[in-house]
């Protein structure tokens, strides 16, 4: 396969993932009366049985012993799964209760906290265009504390904890592939899981399989639907350039701002227009920056691939 056609394709693998996440809200609401914190248990055990049917159909059981047998590896994706269980915990909990808005706004603010995390984690230097993307981006949390009255707390944390999970992935490297990875982070996370359903079931009681047929399946398919864009999007990243997986990466946010703004009528007083209209331009400036730099740097070659 040449290899425009593989950036071709990689471009569909990587876009269809942020069209899939952008869209999560919504099969998370159509599993109601399932809880916030029943759906994230579900959300687990349900991945890792998706991932252990994967790695039997890929035969990837041989590389998953080769990471188990490093205790380096094992204690990054340790690290990755407690991260991504504060990401599920949290965006599930905001996307039920009417906060979706609030989603986008993380995933928006989540390449500027990239660029923190560069600097305070990678000791990396700035450009002024950066300092300037990450000033507004600051103002623009100061707007939406001080004129809509509340901290964006789950905003913030969605952003920081995507932003460290993808500096372990990137730390994992090639060392653990897609599904491993996910395999491993899953299996740290199941007695968090398994704890979840116990207090659940011994309080509230559990709906799997209490609410119809149709909701048990949808509830089933909740492995699938978590893990499917992780694995489009670590395919497409493998073949396009990572300006281009930058530039996709908004198509997630923007699905989230319109389906809470205008399909779910969450609340967009002034005050939040200013802070997502600061939040933007820091966007635009941080991502014209990073074209420029790229450019500069890959002379007519592409520039180099995430992994």
């Amino acid at each position: 396969m040449d290899a425009a056609r593989e950036r071709s394709l990689g471009g569909i693998y990587a876009f269809t993932a942020y069209l899939l996440w952008g869209f999560l809200p919504l099969y998370f609401l159509l599993l109601a009366p399932t809880g916030p914190w029943e759906l994230v248990a579900w959300r687990i055990l349900l991945s890792l049985a998706f991932c252990a049917i994967l790695l039997t159909v890929l035969r990837g059981w041989g590389r998953l012993a080769a990471i188990v047998r490093q205790p380096r590896l094992l204690l990054w994706t340790a690290l990755a799964g407690a991260l991504i269980y504060v990401n599920w915990q949290v965006f599930i909990i905001a996307a039920l209760t009417g906060h979706v808005i609030e989603t986008s706004l993380g995933y928006f603010i989540n390449p500027i906290v990239t660029v923190v995390l560069g600097v305070l984690v990678l000791r990396e230097r700035l450009r002024l265009t950066q300092w300037i993307a990450l000033a507004l981006a600051a103002i623009a949390v100061g707007v939406i504390v001080v004129g809509y009255g509340a901290f964006p707390w789950v905003a913030l944390t969605l952003a920081f904890s995507f932003g460290i999970y993808g500096l372990v992935k990137k730390r994992l490297g090639p060392s653990v592939d897609a599904v491993s990875g996910l395999t491993l982070e899953t299996v740290w996370l199941v007695p968090v899981a398994s704890v979840i359903l116990i207090v659940v079931g011994s309080t509230t009681g559990l709906t799997m399989g209490a609410a119809g047929p149709w909701h048990a399946v949808l509830l089933c398919l909740v492995g699938v639907v978590t893990a499917i864009p992780l694995l489009l999007f670590a395919a497409g990243a493998r073949r396009v350039p990572l300006t281009v997986i930058g530039l996709l990466q908004f198509a997630a946010p923007i699905l989230q701002f319109i389906i809470g703004a205008w399909l779910l009528g969450e609340p967009m007083p002034l005050e939040r227009w200013i802070g997502f209209g600061l939040v933007w331009f820091a966007l635009v400036v941080l991502t014209v920056d990073s074209l420029v730099f790229a450019r500069r740097g890959r002379g007519v070659s592409d520039v180099g691939e995430l992994t």
